[in-house]
């Protein structure tokens, strides 16, 4: 069958700035084809959670050709769609608690008034889920392919490690997260495209582009791409730079999976600020894939775990109080930076905390 032609997106070069990496794990996923390979991962898996809450992939069954591919594609819903159909397919993220369908620029607060420059697409995993874009609807089937590879050959893997850490059944986690039609939960691609602000911007915000947050689901899935300007928050309070690593995923846990595990996997604080001085003049367009529960699943720990049994267990509700994957995923993008920072309890640090149902959710600026 012939490829569709699509305009091919360049990237950046990669920077030549001497910055202050993270040193993050490097996982082989392609060990986990086994189960004494999974046993095998598990230990490595284990440590770079608790000790970064960040790791890399590499051997995850995609190749550079296929990413360029994807990410061309992902240019599509920004570089040609007509700002009328883009506003045809806005996602009505504030009343749905969804963001299916496009953020638009401007549609959060940083800091100080100045709003974000940041645009993305957003598809269920469930393709048929809403209508798209004219321009997109010719590509609807590699994406949905790339959905399903995430889905599959990333994220099930990865949740299977996962339950052995805990030792689990390795399904466990596995069968809160179906890949299915119609979609029982929210687990979606996204395209991201960060475009360059204006020097008084960076200044009123001290060069954050998005406040440092935790993510809302179990994984979350970035492939990697060569403008930095990723940071986490690093266990002795300092932030430091994520390298790019060509063809790798970027992998991190948020706060459903600390519900699950009840605090043993706690999700790290990370933020994205604007990009090192050779690379400021570059959009930054990103493909990932946020992955979520079930919405029916109840973020309550899993007490039969033995290694909770033995650690015991930490959480930010108390257990009657939980909230099913629905609500806090609803709760968390519906507030998500439209808050009034004057509401917000000011913390040490640069720190900001919100309610979002009656659980303490943590922003950095």
């Amino acid at each position: 069958m012939a490829v569709l032609q699509v305009p091919h997106h360049e990237p950046a070069p990669p920077t030549k700035a001497d910055l202050d990496y993270a040193d993050l794990p490097i996982i082989d996923l392609s060990k986990a084809a086994t189960q004494s390979g999974r046993q095998g991962l598990a230990a490595e898996v284990r440590d770079a959670l608790v000790n970064h809450g960040f790791f890399y992939v590499i051997n995850h069954g995609y190749t550079p050709e296929q990413q360029s591919r994807m990410l061309d594609i992902g240019d599509v819903p920004f570089s040609q769609t007509s700002d009328e159909e883009k506003n045809t397919y806005i996602g009505n993220i504030k009343e749905t608690g969804s963001y299916q369908g496009y953020k638009l620029r401007q549609y959060w607060v940083i800091d100080n008034g100045v709003r974000d420059q940041i645009e993305h697409y957003n598809i269920n995993h469930d393709v048929t889920r809403r209508q798209h874009p004219e321009t997109i609807r010719p590509f609807i089937p590699e994406i949905e392919a790339f959905a399903k590879h995430n889905h599959l050959n990333v994220l099930h893997p990865i949740l299977r490690i996962l339950a052995l850490i805990l030792e689990l059944p390795e399904e466990t986690f596995v069968n809160m997260h179906n890949f299915c039609r119609p979609s029982r939960g929210e687990t979606y691609v996204r395209f991201m495209k960060y475009h360059p602000r204006s020097e008084d911007d960076e200044l009123k915000t001290k060069n954050v582009w998005m406040k440092g947050h935790t993510d809302i689901g179990t994984v979350s899935i970035l492939y990697s791409q060569p403008v930095s300007a990723l940071q986490i928050l690093t266990k002795d309070g300092t932030w430091k730079w994520v390298r790019h690593v060509e063809n790798a995923l970027i992998i991190n846990t948020g706060d459903a999976l600390e519900f699950l595990s009840g605090g043993f996997f706690k999700p790290t604080i990370h933020r994205v600020v604007q990009p090192p001085e050779d690379q400021r003049t570059y959009t930054r367009l990103g493909l990932y894939y946020f992955c979520v529960t079930d919405d029916d699943v109840k973020l309550t720990p899993l007490k039969d775990s033995p290694v909770l049994q033995r650690v015991g267990i930490t959480s930010r509700f108390d257990e009657k109080d939980a909230p099913t994957m629905e609500q806090w995923r609803k709760g968390r993008t519906s507030v998500y930076g439209l808050t009034d920072e004057k509401k917000m309890e000011k913390k040490g640090n640069g720190a900001q905390v919100e309610l979002v149902n009656g659980i303490p959710v943590t922003y950095y600026n």
